[in-house]
């Protein structure tokens, strides 16, 4: 289960004690606001995006924003194509629902967090599970996900 992977890896980090496992589903943000009980603009949801060479980039973004695509191909250089629910699970070894940046065992993978994280003291990803979540300060997500940068590729609400 990547949920087990997930805890391994925070075991190293000795944070494994602040994942939350729910009774109920935590799959989307709305459930996930739900179950963990804040705003679901809290909920970090993690978007999977094909690369031209193969690879796959993750972003790391509020629950409430939206891809800028833009954005997207104006920092990235090419047009967002999203994952597969088979490709996800490929390249993250987590399942949709689930998905996070953590304990992530391919090189081809790279992880990015949003800005639109930054208004929030705390957020709550995914731990590979779609029932559970973590606690985290923005600074520990960019940390503990082995993000390459802070970016600016989505649009809020009132952006749109």
């Amino acid at each position: 289960m990547a949920i087990e992977k997930v805890r391994e890896y925070f075991k190293t980090l000795g944070i494994e004690d602040r994942i939350r496992e729910f009774e109920v589903s935590s799959a989307t943000v709305d459930l996930a606001a739900i179950a963990v009980g804040v705003e679901g603009a809290r909920i970090c949801k993690t978007l999977s995006f094909k690369t031209p060479e193969g690879g796959c980039v993750l972003i790391e973004t509020a629950g409430d924003a939206k891809i800028d695509n833009r954005k997207f191909k104006d920092y990235f250089g090419f047009k967002a194509k999203m994952l597969t629910a088979e490709e996800v699970i490929d390249f993250t070894g987590h399942a949709i629902g689930g998905v996070c940046a953590f304990a992530i065992e391919r090189d081809d993978v790279k992880a990015y967090t949003d800005v639109s994280l930054k208004r929030f003291e705390t957020v709550f990803p995914a731990c590979g599970s779609d029932n559970s979540a973590i606690e985290l300060t923005c600074d520990e997500l960019h940390k503990y996900s082995n993000a390459v940068d802070w970016i600016d590729v989505c649009k809020l609400p009132e952006e749109v």
